[in-house]
C-alpha cells in the first residue's frame, strides 16, 4: 500500500529496514488482512476486526497485537518495554522475527474466529 511505503520511507535508512521487515512479516503471515494508515501509522484487519499496527519512534518501533496477542506470549515478549496493548522493541537491537511471525499467525487464527 502506497500510504505504508511512504510511511516507512520517511524515516532513517536502518529503521526503514526493520519497518519494511515486519510490514513483509504481516504481508506473508495474513495475506488476507486489509491495509490502512490509523492513528498515525500502519494498520491491519482481518475479517473487519484489528489485527495488528506498527510504528517507528526515535529509540524503537512500537508493535501492536491487541492486548490478546500481547497476552499470549507475555513471557517472551517480558524482556521488551510495554504498554497497555504494545511492546517496543529497540532500534539497536535485532528484531525478534521468529516472535513476530508467531504473534501475528496467533492474531490471524483468534480473527478468523466467527
Amino acid at each position: 500500500m502506497k500510504e505504508i511505503e511512504n510511511y516507512i520511507d520517511t524515516f532513517p535508512e536502518a529503521t526503514q529496514e526493520k519497518l519494511r521487515d515486519i510490514y513483509q512479516i504481516i504481508k506473508t503471515e495474513a495475506p488476507d488482512s486489509q491495509e490502512s494508515m490509523s492513528y498515525g501509522m500502519p494498520a491491519f484487519k482481518l475479517n473487519k476486526k484489528p489485527l495488528v499496527y506498527f510504528a517507528a519512534y526515535k529509540n524503537h518501533i512500537g508493535f501492536y497485537a491487541t492486548p490478546t496477542g500481547h497476552e499470549a506470549f507475555a513471557e517472551e515478549l517480558s524482556k521488551y518495554k510495554q504498554g497497555k496493548g504494545s511492546v517496543q522493541f529497540p532500534l539497536n537491537e535485532p528484531l525478534p522475527i521468529d516472535l513476530i511471525k508467531r504473534i501475528v499467525a496467533f492474531r490471524v487464527k483468534e480473527n478468523s474466529k466467527n
